[in-house]
C-alpha cells in the first residue's frame, strides 16, 4: 500500500531508505555484499540483490516503492541471514508487463524465485502489499516458507483505512521521483503503475479467516499503532492464524519499519531466530 507521508516525514523516509538502499561496495562492515543481477521468471526479467550469509531470507517490499524501502533494516538482517531483495514486477528495476496486477500473480513470481534455486525455501518478510504477497506464498506453497513476517499488511481489502486505498488522493511526488531514478520503463510509466495498483486494491485481497487457518508456518503479524491497517483487522489477522504472534509497534504509522528500525529489527530477528517460549498464563494458546 502507499506510504502516505508528508512534510518532514517524507524527507526522513527518502533520506533513510535511499542512504541504506542504494548500490554499494562488494563488502563492508563484515557483511558479505553480493552483486545485484536479473533472473528470467517466465519471461519477466526480475531484478534482485542479495546481502549477507547464512540461511535464506526473502524480503517483499511495499507498493509503489521497491527493495530500497528495506534500507534501514538490511544491515541488521544481513548480519544474520542471506537476504534476497527482489523488485516485484512493475516496481523498481523490474519492468512492467502487459498483465493487470494481482496479488496471486506477484505471489507466483515470488514462488518461482524460491523454487528455482535462486533463493530456495526461506523465511519470508513482506511489508504492506508485500505482506499480502508473502501470505499468499505461504498459503500456496507451505513447503517453501519456514517462517513468515507480515508487516503492515492485510488479508482482506476491508482491513485498510479508507484513505489508504482512495484513488482520488494524490500520490506523493517523492514516490514518483524514486520510481524515475531506477525504473527501466521510465518516469512516464509511473501513472500506469499507480492505476494498476488502484485497480488491484479495489478488488483484492479477499482472503477469509478460514484461509488464514491454512497457514501452517509460524507467523508474526506486525502493525503500527497508527497504521493504514486498522488495529481491529490486525487482531483478526493474528487470531486467524494457527501459529500466529502479534506485535503492535508503539508510536509508528504505516512506515513502522523505517520509523523505528532498531526496534522492528530486534523484534523480527528475535522471532526468526528463537523458538516460542512457554507462557505462564496462556489463553489463546492454552489448547494449542
Amino acid at each position: 500500500m502507499f506510504i502516505t507521508l508528508v512534510g518532514s516525514a517524507t524527507d526522513e523516509f527518502c533520506c533513510r531508505a535511499r542512504s541504506h538502499g542504494m548500490q554499494g561496495s562488494v563488502s563492508g562492515g563484515g557483511m558479505t555484499r553480493h552483486m545485484a543481477t536479473y533472473v528470467e521468471l517466465e519471461g519477466l526479467r526480475t531484478w534482485y540483490d542479495d546481502h549477507g550469509d547464512g540461511e535464506p531470507l526473502l524480503l517483499l517490499h511495499p507498493s509503489p516503492v521497491d527493495a530500497r524501502a528495506f534500507g534501514p533494516n538490511l544491515d541488521a538482517l544481513a548480519a544474520r541471514f542471506h537476504v534476497f531483495t527482489p523488485d516485484r514486477r512493475g516496481h523498481g528495476r523490474t519492468p512492467d508487463a502487459p498483465d493487470s496486477f494481482t496479488n496471486d500473480l506477484m505471489a507466483a513470481d515470488a514462488i518461482r524465485l524460491l523454487e528455482r534455486g535462486v533463493v530456495g525455501p526461506a523465511r519470508v518478510i513482506g511489508c504492506s502489499d508485500g505482506a499480502v504477497v508473502a501470505l499468499l506464498v505461504a498459503l500456496h506453497r507451505p513447503d517453501l516458507v519456514g517462517q513468515l513476517v507480515c508487516a503492515a499488511g492485510v488479508f482482506h481489502r476491508d482491513g485498510w483505512v479508507p484513505q489508504a486505498i482512495d484513488p482520488t488522493i494524490e500520490v506523493p511526488q517523492f514516490l514518483a521521483d524514486a520510481y524515475a531514478e531506477v525504473s527501466p520503463d521510465g518516469a512516464e510509466h509511473f501513472p500506469v503503475l499507480i492505476d494498476k495498483l488502484a485497480q488491484m486494491h479495489a478488488e483484492e485481497p479477499t482472503l477469509t479467516a478460514r484461509d488464514l487457518g491454512k497457514v501452517v508456518c509460524r507467523t508474526l503479524v506486525m502493525v503500527g499503532d497508527d497504521d493504514e491497517v486498522t488495529l481491529e483487522h490486525a487482531t483478526e489477522f493474528y487470531r486467524g492464524l494457527p501459529n500466529g504472534e502479534l506485535a503492535v509497534v508503539p508510536g509508528t504509522s504505516h512506515g513502522l519499519l523505517v520509523e523505528k528500525p532498531d526496534l522492528c529489527n530486534t523484534m523480527i530477528i528475535d522471532f526468526l531466530t528463537s523458538d516460542p517460549v512457554p507462557t505462564l498464563a496462556p489463553i489463546r494458546r492454552a489448547t494449542a
